[in-house]
């Protein structure tokens, strides 16, 4: 399904190691991992490694809702890369360094249940939000 893949990217104001970091650290990723203020993530868990799994919660603040985002990590390059399935879909997370910024891409394929365009502005604004995340670091 690769070329039918949704891509968001965004620079984020601190070198590759940092981004790493923020990126791939269950503490950071609780601070970042939502779309919205009315939305966090309570809890993160990271095992990365090929093989290895990751969940986050995604929650709303009023309770009314909240999902489980997990899957499996497929291909890690530390500090450029990171493939991942997540249920039937794959996702590629790039890292390009930019002296003392860096470049992101997310690619993912999208699901049917809702239109790419919601998909879209759902994993940029997640992705903005990481970035104002990086930011305050």
């Amino acid at each position: 399904m690769a070329q039918d893949r949704i891509t968001v990217a965004a620079t984020a104001p601190a070198p590759v190691a940092v981004v790493w970091d923020a990126y791939t650290s269950p503490d950071q990723i609780t601070q970042w991992n939502f779309a919205s203020d009315d939305w966090h993530c309570p809890s993160a868990r990271v095992d990365l490694r090929e093989g290895g799994t990751f969940s986050s919660r995604m929650e709303a603040k009023d309770g009314s809702g909240g999902f489980d985002f997990d899957g499996t990590y497929t291909r890690i390059i530390p500090h450029a890369r990171i493939e991942y399935a997540f249920g039937d879909r794959h996702a590629v997370v790039e890292f390009t360094p930019a002296g003392d910024q860096t470049g992101l891409k997310v690619s993912f394929d999208p699901d049917t249940q809702f239109p790419r365009a919601q998909q879209q502005s759902g994993w940029a604004a997640i992705l903005d939000n990481f970035c104002r995340h990086v930011a305050r670091r």
